[in-house]
């Protein structure tokens, strides 16, 4: 490197951003990882046992509040692009998810605060107001925190990226994304299995008060590299623009478009972008300029903001409008009752990895995190390196390609537990333990795990490919959204989770029979729910051929810096 040259991973400014800041960032978002999905594993058992739920309405419980942390991402995203800022929005998002945990902490060591005593199940009662309003209190802060930390993480470590070195390396954001889902994922084998072993052996007021300390040092992380960071102002739409190119599209609905070179548009002050892209033309109408005189002021500016909006503000509404098809895609790989339901399978199986280790039922969901960590190293390090020299040129599998090796392997991994837990149900049933689901079947629990490899693995392929398209489709002023978007659809999922879940129980129970998704998954019957789910999953993927096939080619040409004048010096 030549001396009057510049590293491009350092570059953003003469004192700001680059490579160094990348680590405060990303240990934010693991710590927060380490603390929220410590708590998840396990959840099922504590509403059991502490709040005297059954299996169905604490799984409703779960699903809404796993709802709820998929939508506030989204939500947060539009705030981060429109009118916060994503440094602001990590920072606040880290304290509100603090104080959720506390919240969930003084249910496990304030007295009283719970109903049940779990070592005296015949004296639980129902819980109050009081006691459901502190454990709903604590999901909905945890939830809007995590809205906060998610919606900002990646797009603002992007931020801190130069353009040159974007434009020059093509892969850089997949390799980003790669290495940012790992230590995510390493983040969630911590929780899964060091946080799952502290809550079986040392109970819930230890085992919930470890994440309130990994949430402060997310926080106290974030807040150390502070001023090295680069902080974007917000520039790019809120729902009231989105609204506007809408109603201004439909007031002109009844103009003719002529060829686009010919035609005038209303565009921001220095904006690259003069014509709008060819997809979704009928948007198009609501930034063409009919008659100036009418329509602008002297200054350049809009009269009636209903009447005319930016090309910009078109291309942003688009942008999400042409990601919806391949977004709902995705969505039914989401809906599952497995998650949940395998810790109650994990709980009835031998589950000893030495005679004189167990491993803690909650822990086994770490086993598809790893799946991830694993296979991320194995692709990134080994697989691509190796077809690039085979090939000669860099090697490199498109997003929706990875995207539908995904949902081929999340079908394959659902029937596979479908086969597992048939397996494990008639042996429990041989074995005399109809009556007793705690009762430990003669079964290995590790059979579990090829369940856990196929499904970490489609995750693996689905989600940073899910990811990395939507941030390449979308203008570089909606970077939060664009990597939270997919969010949107694990919050249709988790509802979905709830209502399929509830219909099911609702169907298979009638005239007094034991319902599939029973609290005794000995009675009940979770393999031929996960085999209904085998056969959505197959089925969505051929709908999503179809919408990939619809959508054509990708416009991926938002991928620059966003200009000066949108870095702040706060």
């Amino acid at each position: 490197m030549m001396s009057g040259e510049q590293d491009p991973l350092l570059h953003s400014s003469k004192t700001k951003g680059g490579l160094r800041t990348l680590p405060f960032i990303i240990v934010n978002k693991a710590f927060e990882n380490v603390a929220s999905l410590g708590l998840t594993p396990n959840m099922i058992v504590y509403l059991m046992g502490s709040y005297g739920m059954k299996l169905t309405t604490g799984s409703n419980y779960i699903y809404f509040w796993s709802a709820a942390m998929s939508f506030t991402p989204v939500a947060g995203a539009f705030l981060a692009d429109s009118c916060a800022s994503r440094y602001h929005m990590i920072g606040v998002g880290s304290v509100i998810s603090l104080l959720g945990m506390i919240f969930l902490w003084f249910t496990a060591i304030i007295p009283g605060a719970t109903p049940c005593i779990e070592s005296q199940p015949d004296e639980c009662r129902s819980p109050s107001l009081l006691q459901l309003g502190l454990l709903i209190s604590s999901f909905i802060l945890m939830s809007l925190g995590a809205g906060g930390v998610r919606s900002s993480a990646f797009p603002f470590a992007a931020d801190q990226l130069s353009s040159d070195y974007i434009a020059r390396s093509p892969n850089i954001i997949e390799r980003v994304l790669n290495w940012t889902q790992f230590a995510s994922g390493i983040a969630a084998i911590v929780a899964m299995t060091v946080l799952v072993y502290i809550q079986e052996n040392y109970g819930w007021k230890v085992g919930f008060g470890v994440p309130v300390a990994f949430m402060l040092l997310a926080f106290l992380s974030f807040y150390m590299a502070s001023p090295m960071y680069v902080k974007l102002k917000p520039k790019g739409g809120s729902p009231a623009s989105f609204a506007r190119v809408l109603v201004a599209a439909w007031k002109k609905r009844h103009l003719t478009l002529i060829g686009r070179d010919d035609l005038l548009y209303y565009h921001r002050k220095g904006s690259r972008l003069k014509i709008p892209t060819d997809k979704l033309r009928f948007l198009d109408k609501a930034c063409i300029i009919v008659n100036a005189k009418e329509e602008l002021t002297l200054d350049g500016e809009v009269l009636n903001p209903l009447a005319l909006c930016e090309i910009e503000q078109v291309e942003e509404v688009k942008a999400i409008i042409k990601v919806l098809p391949i977004l709902s895609a995705g969505i039914i790989v989401s809906v599952n009752g497995i998650t949940t339901a395998s810790v109650l399978q994990a709980r009835s199986m031998d589950r000893h990895l030495t005679e004189n280790f167990e491993v803690p039922a909650g822990s086994f969901g770490s086993f598809l995190i790893f799946a991830i960590v694993l296979w991320i190293l194995i692709y990134d390090r080994i697989l691509i390196p190796l077809a690039t020299k085979i090939l000669g040129k860099p090697a490199h599998l498109t997003p929706r390609t990875r995207m539908g090796i995904g949902l081929v392997l999340f079908t394959i991994s659902v029937g596979v537990a479908a086969i597992i837990e048939g397996v494990r149900r008639e042996k429990a049933i041989q074995q005399g333990f109809s009556d007793n689901p705690s009762g430990v079947v003669n079964m290995s629990a590790f059979w579990l795990l090829f369940h856990s490899l196929f499904a970490g693995v489609a995750e693996a392929f689905l989600v940073i490919a899910q990811t990395e398209f939507f941030y390449s489709e979308f203008p570089k002023t909606m970077s939060s959204i664009a990597t939270n978007i997919g969010s949107l659809g694990g919050t249709v999922a988790s509802l979905l989770s709830t209502l399929l879940m509830n219909t099911i129980d609702s169907i298979t129970s009638k005239g007094g029979k034991e319902s599939w998704v029973s609290s005794n998954i000995n009675k009940g019957h979770i393999d031929y729910y996960y085999w209904l789910l085998t056969g959505l999953y197959l089925l969505n993927f051929f709908y999503y051929l179809f919408c990939s096939r619809a959508y054509g080619s990708s416009d991926a040409q938002y991928m620059l810096r966003p200009d000066d004048d949108m870095i702040s010096d706060e």
